[in-house]
C-alpha cells in the first residue's frame, strides 16, 4: 500500500508538467485528473492488486497521448498564426498605406504570427506622402520618436556603432507601425528593403530558412523599382544556400530588414547568426526589430541608448486620433454630451493607438448628440465586447498574445492583478506579499520566496504587461493597462480564479468563491439585476454566500453611505472565512476594533492589511496569528502595539503607524531577536534600550529598515551599539533614519563611525543633525536613491566628489540642508553616470548664491527640482544638461538672479531640436 501511494505521488509529479501540455487537448485533461483522484480515493478506502494493472495501462497511454497533444498544439499554433496574419495584414494590403507592403510576399504558414499593430496602420499614420526624410512628419503621437530612429539608422559618422536597433512597447502601442513608416520614408537612404515577422510559434531550428526566404524575395530589386512596376529579369543570386545568396547580394548595398515581433532571445539569437549585418565590417546595413520584451530588445542591441521604447499616446494626441477615426478630422467639431464619454473611452484605451482605432471603428457610425447611449454602452462594456464584437476581438486577441507567451507561473500571477480596480496603483511590496501568501510562488532552491516573486515581477515588467514607477519617497508602485486589466477579468471570470462583486461586477455571484475581491457596493436582495461590464449570472447577498472556501478577501470600497452598509454585512461574518489566507481591508473606515477579535481567531492569516481603517488598538491576540508573514497598520489611530508581536515568528513584513509630528507607535521590543525573519520594518522608534539595539543586529534577514531616534534617549553607549549592529545587517537594502524632536545637535554623526557598512544599500535616507555625510557612502556601489534633509550640514564639494562616481545612483536629493560656501558646482570631474533626477532645497538662512552645472556633469539628468528661499540665489550652467526633460523651480518673484535663471532655462530650451526640449514649471513664493 505505501508503495503504491509513492507511486501515485511520483506520476502525480510527472503529470503536473503533462497537465500544461494536455490542457488543451480536450477532455483528455479532465479524463487525467479524474484518473487521479479515483486512483488515491481507491488507494484509500479499497487497496487491491488491480490498482497496479490499471496504472500500468495509464503509464503505457500517456507517451502516445504526450505526441498527439504536441502535435495538435503545433498544428494550432500554426492555424492560429495564418488566421492572425490574414487578420492583421489583411487591412494594411488592402489599404496599401505604405508601399513597403504592397509587394510584400505571403509568408509561409510555418512562420507563425505577423505584427500585432498593423491592422491599425491606416489610421494611426498619416504621412505627407513625400519620402523625403528632411520633411516634417505628420505622425499621429509619434513624430519625435520616428525621427529619432531616423536619425540613428542615417548616422554614418559613426560606423562601429550599432546596427541593430530595436523599437519595444506593449502591444497594439504602435510598434509595427513605425517601423513601416520610418521604411518607407527612408527609402531614398536604403533603397533594398525588406519586412518579415516572426511569433510565438518560430522554431529557429524549422522556420529559420522560411524567414531568409522571404526576406530574399523581397530585398532583391530596389525598392523604387518595385513601386515602378520594373519587371525582375532573372536576378542570378550566387551561392549554395540562402545565407550565402543573401550575404553576395547584399555585399556593399544600403539595405533596411526588420524583423517584426520577436518573442524570445533564443530566436533572435538564430536570426542575427544569418544576417549579413551581423558582420562587423558591413556599414551599409541596418536592422530594425519590434519586440514587446524588453530582454529581448537589450539582447538585439546592448547600447541602450539605440533602443526606442514606444509610449502610449498622451492625451491631446489620443484625442486626435479618436477624433480622426470617428469624425473625419483631428479638428472635427463634435456634439458636447459626447466630451465627457469620449475623454472616459480615452481614458480606458490608455494611449495604445490599436485600442483607439478599434473602438472608433465600433462608434463611426454614432456621430450624433442622440448617440450618447451607445457610446455610454460601449464604453461600460468593453470587456464584454472584446468578447463578442467582431470588430474588438481582434484587439482582445493582440493582447491576449502577450498573456499566452507567458510561463505558466507568470500566468497566474499577471492574473491576479484582476483583484484589483482600473487606474488602482498597487504597492509591490504589498503586492509581492499576497502573490507569497497565496501560494503563487513557489520554492526555489538557493532562492528566498521574496526574491523569486521580485524575479516574476521584473519579468513581466521586462515584457511591458506592467507598468513600474516611483510613488511618494520613491515607494515603488505598479499598475497594469486597462486594456491588458479587461482580459484578464474575462480570463480570471471564465476560470474562476477570482470572484469580483459590486461595482461594475454588480448582479455576479458564483458557485464556489476561492478569491474573494469587493469593488463597491453589493446589493442585498435576491432580484435579478442587470450586469455590469461582463454581464451577469445569478444576483445574491453576503448572507448567501458560501464563504467556507474563501482564501483571499479583499476590499476595494468607497466611503459611501450605501457601500458602508452593505460591507458591514461582510465584515460582521469574517468569522466565517475559517480558511482565509489573505485578508486586504486597506482603506476600509468601516473596519474597528470590535472586528479585531474576529481577525485574530483566523489562524491561517499570512497576509493582514488594516492601513487606513478606523481601528484604534491591536489587542495581545495578534501574536496567535503564527503564520502571519506580513502586517500592515499604517495611517491607523493605534496608539502602541502589544509586546506579543515577538511571539510570531514567521512576520516578514511589519508596516507601524505615525503619531503626529512623525512619531512612531511601535517601541523596538525587547525579545525582538525572536522575529528572525522579519525582512522590513517600517515605522519604529529604537528608544533607549541598549539591549534592543543589540538585537537588531540579529535580524540578518533584513533589507529594508525605518527607525527613528530621540536624542534624550540617545547615550553614547547605545549610539556605539546601534553602529555595530548595522554593519552586522548584511543583507539590509534601504536604510531610513530619522531624528524626532526638537533637540539641536548632530545625533546623526554616529553613522559616520561604521567600520563595515552595508554594502547591498540601495535606498539611504538621513533625516536630521549631522555633519556632512558619511564618509563611505562613496563605497555604495548599488546605491540608487541618496537624500539627506533637514539639518544636514554638508559641503557640496566633497558630497559631489563621493557620489559624482557611483555608477547605479539616479536620484540625489537634498532637502533643506546647511550648505557651506557661497557656490555649488557640479563640475566635470562629477559625472553622475546614472542620474536621473536631482532634487534640492535651499534653508532659508543659506550662504548658497549661486547653482553652476558645468559640461560633463549630470550628462544624463532628466528631471531637475530646485526651490530657492527667499535669498538671492542665481543658476546657470543649464546648457551641459543634455538630456533635461522638466524642470521645476521655485522661488521669489523679484529676485532678480532668479528670474535670470528663469528666463536662461527658457531659452536653452527653446535653442534645442524641437524633439530635445525641456519643459520649464515656475512657482513663486
Amino acid at each position: 500500500m505505501e508503495g503504491a501511494s509513492q507511486l501515485v505521488g511520483t506520476v502525480g509529479q510527472l503529470l503536473g508538467e503533462e497537465y500544461r501540455l494536455l490542457s488543451r487537448v480536450g477532455g483528455e485533461v479532465v479524463e487525467l485528473r479524474h484518473d487521479l483522484a479515483t486512483m488515491n480515493a481507491i488507494l484509500r478506502m479499497q487497496p487491491h492488486d488491480g490498482v497496479r494493472s490499471w496504472l500500468g495501462r495509464l503509464l503505457e497511454t500517456l507517451l502516445p497521448r504526450h505526441r498527439l497533444s504536441s502535435e495538435i498544439k503545433a498544428l494550432r499554433a500554426r492555424a492560429i498564426a495564418i488566421s492572425d496574419r490574414h487578420a492583421r495584414y489583411g487591412d494594411a494590403l488592402r489599404r496599401s498605406p505604405s508601399p513597403l507592403l504592397q509587394n510584400t510576399t505571403a509568408p509561409a504558414p510555418m512562420m507563425g504570427v505577423a505584427s500585432e499593430e498593423s491592422s491599425a496602420h491606416d489610421g494611426l499614420l498619416r504621412s505627407t506622402g513625400d519620402n523625403n526624410p528632411a520633411e516634417p512628419l505628420r505622425l499621429t503621437g509619434v513624430k519625435m520618436q520616428a525621427e529619432t530612429m531616423i536619425g540613428w539608422l542615417t548616422n554614418d559618422k559613426e560606423p562601429h556603432r550599432s546596427k541593430m536597433f530595436p523599437i519595444v512597447g506593449f502591444g497594439g502601442v504602435g510598434k509595427t507601425t513605425l517601423a513601416m513608416e520610418v521604411c518607407k520614408l527612408l527609402e531614398d537612404v536604403f533603397p533594398y528593403q525588406a519586412m518579415v515577422s516572426v511569433s510565438q510559434a518560430f522554431d529557429p531550428t524549422k522556420d529559420i530558412k522560411a524567414l531568409l526566404d522571404r526576406v530574399l524575395q523581397q530585398i532583391v530589386k530596389p525598392k523604387k523599382e518595385i513601386d515602378k512596376g520594373i519587371k525582375e529579369e532573372g536576378t542570378t543570386l550566387q551561392g549554395s544556400d540562402v545565407v550565402d545568396k543573401l550575404k553576395n547580394f547584399l555585399d556593399g548595398k544600403r539595405y533596411l530588414i526588420v524583423i517584426d515581433d520577436v518573442w524570445t532571445r533564443r530566436a533572435w539569437e538564430a536570426i542575427r547568426a544569418k544576417l549579413p549585418a551581423d558582420n562587423k565590417h558591413d556599414c551599409q546595413g541596418r536592422i530594425i526589430i519590434t519586440t514587446r520584451i524588453e530582454a529581448v530588445a537589450t539582447a538585439c542591441c546592448p547600447n541602450r541608448d539605440c533602443i526606442l521604447r514606444v509610449k502610449p499616446l498622451n492625451t491631446a494626441d489620443s484625442n486626435k486620433l479618436l477624433l480622426t477615426k470617428v469624425f473625419g478630422s483631428e479638428d472635427a467639431s463634435y456634439p458636447s454630451q459626447l466630451e465627457a464619454v469620449m475623454g472616459s473611452i480615452l481614458k480606458r484605451c490608455g494611449g495604445l493607438p490599436l485600442a483607439i482605432v478599434s473602438i472608433a471603428s465600433v462608434l463611426a457610425g454614432h456621430k450624433s448628440a442622440e448617440s450618447i447611449g451607445k457610446w455610454v454602452r460601449v464604453n461600460n462594456s468593453i470587456g464584454s465586447l472584446m468578447e463578442s464584437n467582431p470588430t474588438l476581438e481582434g484587439m482582445r486577441h493582440i493582447i491576449t498574445l502577450s498573456y499566452n507567451h507567458l510561463p505558466y507561473e507568470l500566468k497566474s500571477c499577471i492574473m491576479y492583478l484582476s483583484m484589483f480596480p482600473e487606474d488602482y496603483e498597487i504597492d509591490t511590496d504589498r503586492l509581492l506579499c499576497r502573490w507569497i501568501a497565496e501560494g503563487l510562488v513557489p520554492e526555489k532552491r538557493g532562492l528566498t520566496l521574496m526574491e523569486v516573486a521580485e524575479s516574476y515581477l521584473e519579468d513581466l515588467v521586462s515584457r511591458n504587461m506592467i507598468q513600474r514607477y516611483a510613488g511618494w519617497h520613491y515607494d515603488e508602485l505598479c499598475r497594469v493597462h486597462d486594456m491588458l486589466l479587461e482580459v484578464m477579468v474575462s480570463k480570471s471570470l471564465e476560470s474562476n480564479f477570482v470572484s469580483l462583486l459590486g461595482g461594475p461586477y454588480a448582479g455576479i455571484s458564483y458557485d464556489r468563491i476561492r478569491r474573494l475581491s469587493i469593488h463597491g457596493a453589493v446589493a442585498r436582495t435576491n432580484k435579478k439585476a442587470a450586469g455590469g461590464r461582463h454581464g451577469s449570472r445569478r444576483h445574491g447577498s453576503f448572507q448567501e454566500m458560501d464563504v467556507k472556501h474563501v482564501r483571499s478577501l479583499s476590499t476595494f470600497v468607497e466611503a459611501e453611505p450605501e457601500a458602508g452598509h452593505h460591507s458591514l454585512q461582510l465584515l460582521d461574518q469574517l468569522g466565517k472565512f475559517t480558511l482565509l489566507r489573505v485578508l486586504d481591508l486597506e482603506n476600509c473606515k468601516e473596519v474597528t476594533d470590535k472586528h479585531m477579535s474576529s481577525i485574530c481567531r483566523l489562524y491561517l492569516l499570512k497576509f493582514l492589511n488594516l492601513k487606513g481603517t478606523g481601528i484604534t488598538l491591536v489587542p495581545p491576540q495578534v501574536g496567535k496569528l503564527e503564520h502571519l508573514q506580513s502586517f500592515d497598520v499604517r495611517d491607523t489611530r493605534v496608539q502602541e502595539l502589544p509586546q506579543t508581536m515577538t511571539n510570531l515568528e514567521k512576520l516578514e513584513r511589519i508596516m507601524s503607524p505615525e503619531k503626529a509630528g512623525w512619531e512612531p507607535v511601535w517601541r523596538l521590543p525587547q525579545g525582538l531577536s525572536n522575529m528572525k525573519a522579519l525582512r522590513q520594518v517600517a515605522g519604529s522608534f529604537l528608544g533607549n534600550d541598549v539591549q534592543v539595539a543589540q538585537e537588531l543586529g540579529e535580524l540578518q534577514q533584513l533589507q529594508k529598515l525605518l527607525i527613528y531616534m530621540r536624542r534624550a534617549d540617545s547615550s553614547d553607549e547605545l549610539l556605539d551599539m546601534l553602529a555595530e549592529s548595522l554593519c552586522k545587517l548584511s543583507t539590509l537594502q534601504a536604510l531610513n533614519i530619522a531624528e524626532i524632536g526638537n533637540e539641536h545637535g548632530n545625533l546623526l554623526n554616529f553613522l559616520h563611525r561604521l567600520q563595515q557598512p552595508p554594502r547591498l544599500l540601495r535606498y539611504m535616507r538621513m533625516f536630521g543633525g549631522m555633519e556632512g555625510s558619511p564618509p563611505w557612502v562613496d563605497s555604495l556601489v548599488n546605491l540608487t536613491v541618496f537624500e539627506i534633509a533637514n539639518g544636514v550640514s554638508i559641503d557640496t564639494d566633497r558630497l559631489f566628489d563621493a557620489l559624482g562616481n557611483l555608477p547605479c545612483l539616479e536620484v540625489l536629493l537634498l532637502w533643506t540642508v546647511r550648505y557651506s560656501g557661497g557656490l555649488m558646482v557640479a563640475g566635470s570631474r562629477h559625472i553622475f553616470p546614472a542620474l536621473r533626477n536631482f532634487s534640492m532645497s535651499l534653508p532659508y538662512n543659506t550662504e548658497l548664491r549661486e547653482i553652476q552645472f558645468q559640461e560633463g556633469s549630470m550628462a544624463n539628468l532628466k528631471t531637475l527640482i530646485v526651490r530657492l528661499g527667499p535669498n538671492e540665489v542665481g543658476m546657470v550652467g543649464s546648457k551641459h544638461l543634455k538630456n533635461l526633460k522638466e524642470v521645476h523651480i521655485t522661488g521669489p518673484r523679484n529676485s532678480r538672479p532668479f528670474n535670470c535663471a528663469i528666463e536662461e532655462l527658457k531659452a536653452e530650451s527653446a535653442s534645442r531640436p524641437e524633439s530635445s526640449r525641456f519643459e520649464v514649471s515656475v512657482s513663486y513664493w
